[in-house]
């Protein structure tokens, strides 16, 4: 078997996941992601299956790798976004993903960036490598409203945190999880998603971009129906935001802070346009990348891979 990896948390993470790959009898080339479609039509058909992370699975990529060896995508990570669902299944190409298991590596990355943002730690480490000693008030998150839009296994490891660090918790959801409800009858579940807006201090965002939310955060919802100066937590997928309406907020101080672990385009590029904006954090899309995730995600990639490679 001809295999192609591309995830760069994968390879660059040593762990138990690189045994289990290496123990595997498969011709393996390696990649650095996201990948784009340019580079991937001319060689896509060459691998039986590959283990990938962001890369652009256009329908032109799966219908090139199904005429020659492709088999099986099976995608590091959970959100399926930029691979195109319908093409796979018209051209038999079988597709699988890793739910379930960065749920808390994510969860703890929303509190780094809300405690880093409440705190300043951002701020006051710049000051101090500095040689300065100015002190910035900071505000603390006990007592504040949390408002998680979508309760998957992400959102419910958020849920779980901010109640045990005594935030009010609110979520909004299409489908209602009565047996997860039932556990932490403290949560305030809602299915109307204006209430999470109206009601909440901070907002943190797990939702996979789809048509139905792209720049779910757009201008009527910051101008109209959010309360003011609310902090928005982003760890799913840019395009959930519209970042010029984002930005006019920020600047006009109808929102306080906005924290985010994605972009609308990755690897960020120069005409980014949230850089340099204050009340603005950005990491690089590592909320997941923690050696624990990173073996967990790996084994189960490769084990994905194995199990259905075999079927073929």
């Amino acid at each position: 078997m001809k295999i192609l990896l591309t995830t760069t948390s994968f390879q660059d993470t040593p762990g138990k996941h690189h045994d289990l790959l290496n123990s595997q009898n498969w011709d393996i080339d390696y990649l650095r992601g996201p990948v784009d479609e340019s580079i991937l039509l001319p060689i896509i058909h060459k691998y039986d299956g590959v283990i990938c992370g962001d890369d652009h699975y256009t329908r032109e990529v799966i219908k090139a790798g199904s005429k020659g060896n492709l088999k099986v995508l099976s995608k590091y990570g959970v959100g399926l976004d930029r691979i195109d669902l319908d093409a796979a299944k018209d051209f038999g190409v079988i597709v699988t993903n890793v739910p379930g298991v960065n749920q808390v590596s994510v969860a703890e990355h929303v509190l780094a960036l809300l405690f880093s943002f409440q705190k300043n730690i951002h701020l006051q480490f710049n000051t101090v490598q500095n040689k300065s000693w100015k002190r910035l008030i900071g505000n603390e998150i006990e007592g504040s409203t949390i408002g998680i839009i979508g309760l998957g296994s992400v959102g419910k490891e958020v849920a779980k945190k901010s109640l045990a660090l005594g935030m009010t918790v609110c979520c909004f959801d299409i489908y209602r999880d009565e047996l997860f409800l039932s556990q932490f009858d403290k949560i305030f579940f809602t299915e109307n998603i204006d209430d999470i807006y109206e009601k909440s201090d901070i907002i943190s965002l797990h939702i996979p971009h789809t048509s139905q939310t792209d720049k779910l955060i757009n201008k009527e919802v910051l101008f109209s129906k959010m309360k003011k100066n609310p902090i928005i937590i982003n760890t799913s997928r840019g395009k959930l935001i519209d970042t010029d309406s984002l930005i006019d907020a920020i600047e006009k101080d109808q929102i306080k802070g906005y924290l985010t672990d994605v972009l609308a385009e990755e690897p960020i590029n120069e005409n980014e346009k949230l850089i340099g904006i204050k009340n603005i954090i950005i990491t690089p899309h590592v909320g997941s990348r923690t050696f624990q995730s990173v073996q967990r995600q790996g084994t189960y990639s490769i084990n994905n891979l194995i199990k259905n490679l075999i079927k073929c």
